[in-house]
């Protein structure tokens, strides 16, 4: 079961039926599931986490990465708040100093969306959706998934005004 937001819950038909939804697909449903591949990698001082994540993805040819956990420090990070908007998207806030990552979660397709967690030198906590610049301080150990029988893409979505996820069946069974 899942929710396809609009005017029911719980909705088990492959294609939502709700009034006025036009752009909605249908997910990938775990009755199938999808074997797991599992990627470990450090990062080090000064290395630029987000395009290192991405250049790790690109170059290995992942076609449905996601970030299992991720622990270390940065110096700095460019997040955009929850409060953007697809019409506002300039409420991103550029920080500088040392953080610990609490959290970092999402998927790491070609338009990866992912969103971090960071802990300041007093504990409190400041998260957002990354736009990059997380340069590492002293490590960043990341261990990436990859759903083995599925992709991931984007698409615009009409409701939201985002390039929201797709989740396909490869066609290459061969994985």
């Amino acid at each position: 079961m899942f929710s396809c937001g609009q005017v029911h819950l719980n909705c088990s038909l492959p294609f939502c039926h709700a009034p006025n939804v036009t752009s909605f697909r249908s997910p990938v449903n775990a009755d199938g599931g999808s074997a797991l591949r599992v990627y470990a990698l450090r990062l080090g001082p000064g290395e630029e986490l987000f395009s290192s994540l991405l250049s790790f993805v690109e170059e290995r040819k992942l076609r449905a990465p996601f970030i299992i956990t991720c622990v270390g420090s940065v110096t700095k990070a460019t997040l955009r708040l929850a409060n953007a908007t697809a019409e506002n998207t300039n409420e991103v806030i550029r920080l500088q100093e040392r953080f610990e990552i609490v959290s970092l979660v999402g998927t790491l397709n070609k338009d990866a969306h992912l969103h971090i967690c960071l802990s300041d030198k007093d504990g409190k906590t400041v998260g957002g959706h990354v736009l990059g610049d997380l340069e590492v301080f002293t490590t960043a150990e990341v261990v990436i998934g990859e759903a083995a029988e599925l992709q991931f893409s984007r698409e615009m979505d009409a409701r939201t005004g985002f390039p929201e996820l797709v989740i396909q069946r490869r066609h290459d069974e061969a994985v």
